[in-house]
């Protein structure tokens, strides 16, 4: 069966990678999909943030990687997955996306959503809280994929020659 794991991933973290590594165990494919929501003004670009998540998983055979536009469930759909996955940090990410399940269950009854729990150590993580902490100057280096860091860097002013490059 695959999976299809959605998101905004701006930026992903290592707490998106978790689970993306872990569908990759339980799936015969993943497709990991960035919506493109015209209702926010995200800090990457769409090629920018499908670029992070192709590095980011490059090593995962199976993991593909797209966008999409619409109804998560008519993506699933379109792509051919017959779950759609969502990650739990917290007891109040469960209250929205039950909402949210019961919601594409109604539209698509074929398709199922499968929530798994957060890593411990990537709990707290959302990419929120990880753009105001590079804002400020802070080290993301433990919270995001390499070149996510240094993509974080260069938005916010804050390279320096000790960084590298990214290519």
């Amino acid at each position: 069966m695959r999976a299809l794991y959605p998101g905004s991933f701006d930026p992903l973290t290592l707490g998106h990678l978790d689970l993306i590594e872990r569908a990759a165990r339980l799936f015969d494919g993943v497709m990991v999909a960035v919506l493109q929501n015209p209702s926010k003004t995200p800090a990457f670009s769409l090629e920018q943030r499908l670029n992070q998540i192709r590095t980011a998983t490059a090593h995962l055979p199976g993991v593909e990687v797209a966008s999409f536009d619409g109804l998560t469930v008519e993506f699933a759909s379109r792509c051919g997955a017959g779950v759609i996955l969502r990650g739990l940090r917290a007891l109040s990410d469960f209250e929205f996306e039950l909402q949210i399940a019961h919601t594409n269950h109604s539209l698509a009854p074929a398709v199922e959503t499968l929530f798994l729990a957060t890593a411990v150590q990537h709990s707290f993580l959302s990419s929120s809280v990880v753009k105001e902490v590079a804002r400020f100057g802070g080290d993301v280096a433990h919270l995001v994929p390499p070149g996510v860091a240094l993509d974080l860097a260069r938005l916010f002013n804050r390279c320096d020659s000790s960084q590298g490059s990214h290519g």
